[in-house]
């Protein structure tokens, strides 16, 4: 056993090693790096020093050059703060490669919430065969997105893991090399990528880290829980956007999910190919190898056959290896069985759809091409001309949509929304038939708010020669209004009796995404929480009630406020009220990489994952569920912070300062995703138009991390006053999913810096607005603290603050140099190329912030 805490093991295994290697890259004979490396430190203490004494970015910037190099040019100057911006950015890589490299030795690889501390913890209560009936129950999906919060290219990803392993090594030459080849290696794309291109970056994951992490679990499943018994659940699945999601994104296209499709097929079969040439060295028995040669071959000639489909079908796959594995046990004392059938487990998780691929799309548009479409059925006969849709009422509509089936072609229609909206359905038919239904068996529907969202959709999808679909129509309710009524739709959708069939057909469930990041946008951080909470606890009851198991699915960001932060704790703080055998989320951007991006951590915040589920359940904690003070108590909090939060946004600088103040108009510059940076195009910032991710994006930029804090304070201000403080006390200490809220906003308190943007308090236009903020900043640090009787933020977090303090130092000097950047453009005296020059820095200075806090975008 390590004797050293947590912290100390940060300490010498990340925080050394970072020094030295730091220094090593420092000293790189590269006349560029070296002359940076040498200046960096300098600034980094102006910048220190500077906002000691109050100082703005810009005063700083400029005593810098006055005091170490008064005679630059304004290029010189212009040169040297990129420079320092490149050098940065490759500092956090640095930082990223070690602390990666470190996990295993500063984490606890077998202690709470690792599946062999579940397993040990059933043993010593006794309750190992209820471990094993909630393990067959109980899974978890990750689905990766594109959304754009990674700004890594795929060569730096590279030099990452490379880095990671040869730190783990020790491998002092090699690493000189990679810092070498880090140092003039490009970091910024010159052009947006496609669709495709974002499904090849995360495919990337798919095989090289949650292929080996997932065939490892269940490995450990199988051998060290069920060992004898029998165990063919899939414990951990995966579920893939790019390709799929086109909810504002008009560059995905039918084709670009058949493709994205072949990708994901192809790529698992190359991971078996891999596998079986291994297995193939250890397979050497007469009357095995032959066989074990034949399905090589058969899976080396399927991975090319992109458009057509494999040599081996997935069936005669799974025969050939099972037969081979009753040969060797039977013939030949089980040599290797074991190995084989760890491979055969892997088949069973991933078949030969890999992750399944999701459709999205808005209900607004849905709602259009159907209006199209009916244009179309109505004209030639395939629906009733008679019957007025639009002047109906929604049951009159419900009841003819659910009428509704046939054969519509989407080449008959010029409209390209109807193109794209049958389309996609077509292509999920296809893909069926080639990659196994779970290839592509959801169609997720966002802003919905009706019951007639969904059953548009439904009607849709069997109007394209699919009566009787294999799809999942998946409602996302996001706002807090829709959250509201949430129950009352799912209650009328239920009630239908041709919808209640196709349940009845999909084995009565039915999964429901809820959207934290624009629950978070629309509501505040507390309001948004409790909103989906409350949702998840009525719509449990409302899907019994019905005889429907209801499945969630939690639409998650990186940061608190986007739903991140300490997400397993969050899924094991759920009471008994809420439905919990799926756990479903989104991993998007920097956060796949942080949480996901090597083996190590990987497997372990899977197997996180997967024990809150069953935690929570198998050894029942009382303080998992709320009695009715406490929900009073936490009701009453979130209505404060709710009209608190309201107020900030009715604000009349709320959007000025965000458009002139922030760095949210440069998001759509980084070409870092596909997508706009907007749902639709605007003149003016339409705060309904905005995405979440740039929202939050902008705030973290200032250091400000208003989503994750706004509305806290002065809720637990409001209960004070009142007398009532108390209650909140008592809130905190007997529910672990309050104790989760306050603990990850604690996380956004800790990452923000105020004096960066001191100056603000002084502008004649936004002073009092920056204010606003940081007395609320203020408050809500001043009130949690003192609700969780800590002495300083993050307290009972010793490594992860730390881990957070050296990011925090590293990036001081870009977000010095981007603020500069900003205040020089808000001057609006600058010629043209000069301000090109400056938004080109406020740009560039985007990527290495957002890498550096891991989650906050």
């Amino acid at each position: 056993m390590n004797p050293k805490t947590k912290l100390e093991r940060f300490d010498s295994n990340v925080l050394s090693k970072f020094k030295l290697y730091d220094s090593i890259f420092s000293t790189l004979p590269y006349s560029k790096i070296t002359n940076t490396a040498t200046l960096l430190p300098l600034f980094s203490n102006t910048c220190a020093e500077g906002y000691e004494k109050g100082l703005d970015p810009k005063s700083i910037v400029e005593e810098f050059f006055n005091r170490y190099y008064p005679d630059y040019s304004k290029d010189q100057r212009t040169d040297l703060l990129f420079r320092f911006i490149q050098f940065i950015e490759r500092r956090v890589v640095l930082f990223d490669a070690v602390e990666d490299a470190a996990f295993a030795r500063v984490n606890n690889m077998s202690g709470i919430g690792t599946l062999r501390n579940l397993k040990e913890e059933a043993q010593a209560k006794q309750k190992t065969t209820a471990l094993k009936s909630f393990l067959k129950e109980i899974s978890i999906r990750p689905v990766l997105t594109a959304h754009p919060t990674q700004f890594y290219p795929g060569s730096v990803l590279g030099i990452i893991t490379d880095l990671g392993k040869s730190i783990q090594a020790n491998d002092l030459q090699e690493i000189k090399l990679l810092l070498a080849q880090l140092g003039r290696t490009p970091f910024f794309k010159k052009k947006k990528p496609t669709p495709l291109d974002e499904a090849r970056s995360l495919i990337w994951y798919l095989s090289n880290v949650f292929y080996p992490s997932i065939g490892e679990i269940q490995t450990y499943l199988q051998r060290h829980i069920f060992a004898d018994d029998s165990y063919s659940s899939q414990s951990v699945k995966l579920g893939f956007w790019p390709g799929g999601d086109r909810d504002g994104n008009p560059f995905v296209t039918t084709e670009i999910t058949r493709k994205t499709a072949q990708l994901l097929r192809s790529s698992v079969i190359r991971n078996y190919y891999r596998d079986v040439r291994k297995l193939r060295r250890r397979l050497t028995f007469a009357g095995v190898e032959e066989l074990v040669l034949e399905v090589e071959r058969k899976l080396y000639n399927s991975i090319f056959k992109l458009d057509k489909a494999p040599e081996i079908s997935l069936d005669d796959l799974k025969e050939k290896l099972n037969e081979i594995l009753e040969k060797v046990e039977s013939e030949y004392h089980g040599l290797f069985a074991n190995e084989l059938s760890d491979f055969i487990a892997k088949v069973n998780v991933f078949g030969y759809h890999f992750a399944s691929l999701d459709i999205r799309q808005d209900s607004r548009v849905h709602h259009d091409a159907f209006l199209t479409l009916l244009t179309h059925t109505n004209k030639h006969g395939i629906t009733d001309a008679n019957f007025d849709y639009k002047e109906a009422s929604e049951d009159e509509r419900i009841e003819f949509l659910t009428s509704l089936k046939g054969d519509v072609s989407p080449d008959v229609f010029e409209d390209e929304t109807v193109q794209k909206a049958l389309g996609s359905i077509r292509a999920m038919k296809e893909i069926q038939q080639t990659n196994g239904e779970a290839g592509c068996n959801r169609y997720i529907i966002s802003n919905n708010q009706t019951a007639q969202n969904i059953f548009e959709v439904f009607a849709m999808i069997r109007l394209s020669n699919w009566t009787t679909p294999s799809v999942d129509v998946v409602p996302l309710f996001e706002t807090i209004p829709d959250l509201k009524i949430a129950v009352e739709v799912m209650d009328k959708v239920y009630s239908n009796p041709t919808y209640r069939e196709h349940l009845n057909r999909r084995g009565d469930k039915q999964t429901i995404m809820l959207g934290f990041s624009d629950g978070t946008k629309d509501g505040g951080y507390l309001m948004a929480n409790w909103s989906i909470y409350k949702a998840k606890e009525e719509l449990t009851a409302i899907s019994r009630k019905h005889g429907i198991k209801v499945i969630f699915f939690d639409g998650r960001g990186g940061p608190p406020a986007r739903g991140g932060g300490n997400t397993h704790q969050f899924y094991a703080s759920m009471g008994s009220s809420v439905e919990a055998d799926e756990i479903q989320l989104t991993v998007q951007g920097q956060t796949i990489s942080s949480n996901f991006g090597t083996f190590d951590t990987c497997r372990y915040n899977l197997e996180q994952l997967l024990s809150s589920g069953i935690s929570n359940r198998l050894f029942a904690d009382k303080a998992t569920d709320l009695d009715n003070d406490d929900r009073e108590t936490i009701t009453q909090l979130a209505e404060t912070s709710y009209q608190a939060y309201k107020d900030f946004k009715a604000h009349p600088k709320f959007l000025p300062y965000l458009e002139h103040m922030s760095t949210l108009k440069y998001y759509a510059k980084t070409n870092i995703g596909s997508r706009p940076s907007k749902r639709k195009s605007t003149k003016s910032l339409d705060f309904s138009a905005l995405r979440a991710i740039p929202f939050v994006g902008s705030w973290s930029q200032l250091k400000q991390n208003v989503p994750g804090f706004y509305g806290v304070g002065i809720a637990l201000e409001s209960l004070d006053k009142s007398g009532d403080f108390d209650k909140a006390v008592r809130l905190y200490n007997n529910n672990a999913f309050f104790r989760t809220l306050i603990s990850n906003s604690m996380m956004s308190l800790q990452k923000s810096f105020f004096k960066l943007t001191s100056y603000m308090e002084n502008d004649p236009e936004y002073g009092a607005f920056w204010t606003l903020i940081y007395e609320e900043f203020l408050r809500a640090k001043t009130y949690i603290l003192r609700l969780t009787g800590m002495n300083e933020l993050m307290q009972d977090q010793p490594s992860g603050k730390a881990s957070i303090k050296i990011r925090e130092e590293i990036v001081q000097p870009l977000i010095t140099i981007q603020q500069y950047a900003l205040l020089n453009i808000q001057q609006n005296n600058l010629d043209d190329h000069t301000r090109e020059v400056m938004e080109k820095m406020v740009t560039r200075s985007l990527f290495g912030n957002i890498n550096a806090s891991r989650n906050s975008a």
